[in-house]
């Protein structure tokens, strides 16, 4: 059995993570940087798990991850689940949850996607009814792309004039405008396995090396317990075996507003060694159930990928 990190440009959670499992020194189980080449569609499982950190910014991973799958492998996370779904579906479906979700709108590209025309786009409504946008959301607001990351293409936007500068530059992108939260407190939480939840005190107007904040106030232990739960339902509702979700407090009231994270950062350099040390022995240790678990029954409908 070996368990195989699919990664990109990071530099210490990978080898870390199996380190972590060879050190374990389990009988029969082995765990190294995944290696892949050209990839027959009869490909045999090389791996029993492969931990995916990658495969969001190259298709050729994800194809190939997605017939891992067909041959037994376990992917964490699930590739046909990750390539099916979005920020604002993920919205909509935690407020059907009870989970509190500010008031979120789905807008239209503000240029065409490529190869399409004006025709293409002859179902939308045209212009849109933009005073009802903004009475819906309000202000501030934050214009972020509806399946994006790592705070790429985000704009706080305090004001239609504002919000259509910035819309201005969104270009093909597909965006979400979503109300602001004047939080007091915020919380990132890493969720392993849908059952296990680390709670970090975070301040996202920090910079990058310095949000994870080292010396937080004391909170009230049923706000904890709410971000703890909410976050568990979140992601058993998703599928989701490695996510981060965050959490901007207003009025003791938990808003998530981001937890489509399933390559999260785990780098000792952001994260500290604190939480660094957490997030490596909950990952070895997870991926180490998952390669000892009895192998999935031959997949035989698309619905059982997901």
């Amino acid at each position: 059995m070996r368990v195989g990190v699919l990664f990109g440009q990071e530099e210490s959670f990978p080898p870390a993570v199996a380190d972590r499992i060879n050190a374990m020194r389990l009988p029969g189980l082995t765990a190294e940087a995944a290696q892949v080449g050209a990839v027959r569609m009869d490909e045999p499982a090389r791996y029993r798990v492969i931990i995916d950190r990658i495969s969001h910014d190259i298709p050729f991973y994800r194809a190939y991850l997605k017939n891992a799958v067909l041959a037994g492998t376990t992917v964490i996370n699930n590739p046909f689940w990750w390539s099916a779904d979005d920020k604002f579906f993920n919205y909509a479906l935690a407020a059907r949850l009870g989970v509190a979700i500010p008031p979120t709108v789905l807008l239209p590209h503000k240029q065409h996607p490529p190869n399409t025309t004006d025709k293409s786009m002859r179902n939308m409504e045209y212009p849109l009814k933009w005073d009802d946008v903004f009475a819906y959301v309000g202000f501030p607001a934050f214009l972020k792309p509806f399946d994006g990351g790592g705070w790429r293409d985000v704009y706080q936007v305090r004001s239609p004039e504002e919000f259509f500068a910035a819309y201005d530059q969104t270009h093909t992108l597909c965006m979400t405008l979503q109300r602001g939260v004047n939080f007091r407190e915020y919380f990132r939480c890493y969720v392993i396995g849908q059952e296990t939840v680390h709670i970090m005190p975070y301040d996202p107007s920090r910079p990058m090396h310095e949000r994870y904040v080292k010396d937080p106030p004391p909170y009230d232990p049923a706000l904890i317990e709410r971000v703890r739960r909410d976050a568990l339902t979140l992601c058993q509702a998703l599928g989701y075996d490695l996510n981060t979700v965050e959490f901007a407090v207003e009025d003791g009231v938990p808003y998530a507003i981001d937890f489509m994270n399933p390559a999260p950062d785990a780098e000792l350099a952001s994260i500290g060694p604190a939480n660094f040390e957490w997030i490596v022995n909950a990952v070895a240790d997870m991926a180490v159930r998952k390669a000892q678990a009895p192998p999935a029954p031959p997949v035989t409908r698309w619905s059982q990928l997901l």
